[in-house]
């Protein structure tokens, strides 16, 4: 039963950090574009802002195998609280600078954010055995996070508007 497994603190914290990070990492990528083109940050046009996305994207993809590299040689919840910071870290940074500091900040972002969801994922189902098929599925559901939280940053942006509204992913790294 998924009661029996919820009763499990790690568990319940690797879904909502599953649920948070991924949440996150798409707000970041979705507000991008809109961001990158502000005449104070990138003073780009959108097609070009697109060509920023695929680095924070592709960032990810590099990062991720080094991140392999250094998961085999680290304890991964170190690696994953460092990363963590990091991307927090950034987000003030690229909150409170404008134009090149701002928009590479942003785009770093998604190197720092290589690793998270295969690290959440394996220390989330860390020692359910038998049960890690049912422990496995609801993290995977936690992935709706990426949906919620785009919708929530939205709404925030058009109250504080885009640059201010980065805030949202901030808490939830």
């Amino acid at each position: 039963r998924f009661a029996d497994v919820l009763r499990h603190r790690h568990l319940r914290l690797g879904v909502l950090a599953i649920f948070l990070y991924v949440g996150a990492e798409v707000s970041i990528g979705s507000f991008m574009i809109s961001y990158l083109s502000m005449p104070s940050i990138g003073a780009i046009s959108e097609a070009a802002a697109a060509g920023y996305v695929s680095l924070y994207w592709g960032g990810a993809m590099i990062g991720r195998f080094a991140g392999f590299l250094l998961l085999r040689r680290l304890d991964p919840r170190r690696l994953l609280g460092a990363f963590a910071v990091i991307a927090a870290l950034l987000l003030p940074a690229t909150m409170l600078t404008h134009g090149n500091v701002a928009l590479w900040s942003i785009v770093a972002i998604g190197l720092f954010n290589s690793i998270m969801f295969p690290t959440i994922f394996t220390l989330g189902i860390e020692k359910f055995g038998a049960l890690s098929g049912k422990v496995s599925s609801l993290l995977v559901m936690a992935i709706v996070g990426g949906a919620v939280i785009p919708l929530a940053q939205g709404a925030l942006a058009d109250r504080v508007g885009v640059h201010h509204a980065f805030v949202l992913p901030l808490l939830c790294y």
